[in-house]
């Protein structure tokens, strides 16, 4: 598989460690958390391979050229649309946590609109830009963060303050059914993969997943889900975690890099994962985007001969942002984010049997 491929996974998987996922999973702590993280974890790799192997078989195409050749053309209208909304809403849930994050923890005296204003700045403009540019836009933030993130994370895994009697306290409650919600929050971390609905159109040459592939996944995925959840309870206190809204950045002030040249791993921490988010938002908003291109052009809608549909689609974007940010509290962002992965789990069964049938009708 192309090197591209892994780094939609690991975005995927890098930026939910601060976004609602943990909170959820520690809200269930005591009912069935650590089950569902492992049922999650096999069910996330197998959706993984379904979807890259489904891929793999169309190289340079994307789902609306699959669902246009192979499917009538209303139903091929409502699928798109909906996997745009789909992809839209992950990216609203990520852009709006962490303008919660900034004015909460960075800038407590700037305005919220104001924040999430400038962060819909940049964001435009990486939207519009190609999947190729998109693509090199992730490499380049991936491999400025990630050294500094394993360092943090390799600190929280020696640090003093790290409590390994909470961490067994949390296995007392291993006996415990999973939770359908834990579930499908740990999942969304593995579904990096299926940003291939669009940028499989740069993959024109036949690609392959094979096993070694899937046990870097597999690797990389248990340690993020594992750390995700057995950090904060490890250094914040088993029933004190459960309190508390964003249980990794507060884990991350109780860490210290002595010999850096910030001391506090806060800020460090919040700056990587701004950048993170931020790519994050991009991928899920591009794909939104390229979707809706793919079945709603406006021809007659044009400024000096340049045609105006894809900056239509990104003012109804931004729209929705800032309508969100002064909607929302941070409980119900929490609240509808749960609803939100459930759908999207649910959602599975359709999408999986929309692939059954596209490869049916191509018979491959």
């Amino acid at each position: 598989m192309s090197r591209y491929f892994f780094y939609l996974v690991f975005v995927n998987m890098v930026a939910n460690v601060v976004a609602s996922v943990p909170r959820i999973l520690m809200g269930y702590r005591t009912e069935g958390a650590i089950i569902s993280i492992i049922v999650s974890f096999c069910s996330g790799l197998i959706f993984c391979y379904i979807v890259t192997r489904f891929f793999n078989s169309f190289p340079g195409k994307g789902l609306p050229e699959l669902t246009k050749k192979y499917l009538p053309r209303w139903i091929s209208f409502i699928i798109v649309c909906t996997f745009a909304f789909t992809w839209y809403i992950a990216g609203l849930i990520t852009l709006v946590t962490f303008s919660f994050l900034l004015k909460r923890f960075l800038t407590p005296d700037m305005p919220l609109l104001l924040i999430t204003s400038i962060f819909l700045l940049f964001l435009s403009y990486g939207i519009l830009m190609n999947s190729k540019s998109v693509l090199y836009t992730i490499e380049f933030v991936l491999l400025c963060c990630l050294p500094v993130i394993f360092i943090i994370t390799l600190k929280a895994y020696t640090t003093s303050a790290l409590k390994w009697d909470f961490i067994r306290e949390s296995f007392m409650y291993i006996h415990h059914p999973p939770s359908f919600t834990a579930i499908a929050a740990s999942t969304y971390l593995l579904l990096g993969g299926f940003n291939l609905i669009i940028f499989n159109r740069l993959f024109k040459e036949k690609q392959r997943i094979n096993w070694k592939n899937m046990l870097s996944i597999g690797f990389i995925g248990g340690s993020v889900l594992a750390t995700t959840y057995f950090i904060p309870i490890g250094i914040l206190g088993f029933d004190a975690v459960g309190d508390i809204v964003y249980p990794w950045i507060i884990t991350s002030d109780a860490l210290q890099l002595e010999f850096f040249i910030i001391k506090r791993v806060l800020y460090i921490f919040l700056l990587l994962y701004l950048a993170i988010s931020f790519v994050s938002v991009l991928i899920h908003w591009h794909v939104a985007l390229e979707l809706l291109k793919s079945i709603m052009w406006f021809k007659h809608i044009k400024w000096k001969k340049q045609n105006l549909t894809p900056y239509l689609f990104i003012g109804f974007f931004c729209l929705g942002g800032l309508k969100a940010v002064t909607y929302l509290t941070e409980y119900q962002l929490l609240e509808y984010t749960g609803y939100f992965l459930n759908y999207l789990f649910c959602s599975f069964a359709i999408m999986f049997g929309l692939f059954w049938f596209i490869k049916r009708r191509a018979k491959i």
